[in-house]
């Protein structure tokens, strides 16, 4: 075979990150410059270069997980990033990674890619060339994103919604602003978290981190009730295609007020004039359930309420020992 597999080293940062801006596929999660913002030592690092004529032809972030290969590791999305490849290179690709993996003991691999809509050229080419060799689906999670295919988005929502925003437009008692405010958005946030019994995925001085690292892919929303902060969301925007909502959060002592709709009305209207074509609002899962595939229904039809649709967030795996 032609594709050779080396590991990353520091000297491939520049290509690595400048081929992922340019790929099919690729996000700010399968960026050198995005893993930056984790401490040194805090995973095992691996990623993998595919070499052809000295060029690359994709990249594969990761770590080693005991003797498992993981991508991703520290980030929401990972797997092989490409660029719009035949089905016959694409079925090299995995065979070659397939035998770096079992050449160098690992077990098992999995590999969540981010969903179809995050590619600029729709193609299903590498998902079945892992089908075909024998890589299957470990999970399936339900994600939620709206389709910015008109600017008139608002009459697509459900009638509640949009009276909501109506009210927002023509009241003006809540305000929304973009701002980098971050010290007053996280402890919004992590009172919100802690009504569900999670912390946030992100410290706030890794947030403030990652700003500085990528301050073009953070976008941070903020409504006010006056002069107080009541609600919010984070956006990342993850390529050109695609803007992240990772995190809706607000004081339930103003729900009354329904600032996440109001907040939701100013990311759509931002996302739309900056030309991305899709929000991921992300996964819609029961997290106290024992199954981790069990949907949250609740979660689910407050989303639909914005006219988002259902997508699969699927992993794959394969054991090789």
């Amino acid at each position: 075979m032609s594709i050779q597999v080396i590991s990353y080293a520091e000297a491939w940062k520049e290509r690595w990150d400048n081929f992922v801006l340019a790929s099919n596929n690729g996000t700010m999660f399968h960026l050198q410059k995005f893993f930056d913002y984790h401490p040194k030592g805090r995973f095992n690092w691996h990623h993998l270069l595919f070499i052809e004529n000295k060029e690359i032809v994709a990249v594969l972030p990761g770590a080693v997980m005991g003797s498992t290969f993981e991508s991703p590791i520290g980030a929401s999305y990972g797997s092989i990033v490409t660029n719009d490849l035949s089905f016959a290179k694409s079925l090299e690709l995995v065979d070659v990674f397939s035998d770096y993996c079992r050449e160098h003991a690992f077990e098992r691999a999995v590999l969540t890619p981010p969903p179809f809509m995050y590619q600029k050229v729709i193609t299903q080419h590498l998902d079945y060339a892992l089908a075909y060799r024998g890589f299957s689906y470990d999970k399936h999670y339900i994600s939620h994103a709206i389709q910015l295919n008109t600017e008139d988005f608002v009459s697509h929502f459900q009638s509640t919604a949009r009276r909501y925003v109506h009210k927002y437009l023509r009241e003006k008692a809540l305000r929304v602003e973009m701002n980098e405010d971050y010290e007053a958005f996280y402890p919004i946030l992590i009172q919100n978290k802690s009504r569900h019994g999670v912390k946030p995925t992100h410290t706030l001085e890794e947030i403030l981190l990652l700003k500085k690292l990528l301050p073009e892919n953070l976008a941070l929303f903020l409504v006010y009730k006056g002069a107080k902060p009541i609600a919010g969301s984070l956006m990342f925007a993850c390529n050109d295609q695609v803007a992240l909502c990772f995190y809706n959060m607000l004081l339930y002592e103003y729900e009354q007020y329904n600032p996440i709709h109001i907040v939701m009305y100013e990311v759509l209207k931002w996302a739309t004039e900056r030309g991305f074509s899709w929000v991921d609002i992300g996964v819609s899962q029961d997290t106290k359930a024992e199954n981790p595939m069990t949907p949250s229904m609740n979660l689910i039809r407050f989303k639909e309420k914005f006219n988002a649709h259902g997508l699969l967030r699927s992993t794959f795996y394969k054991r090789f020992i």
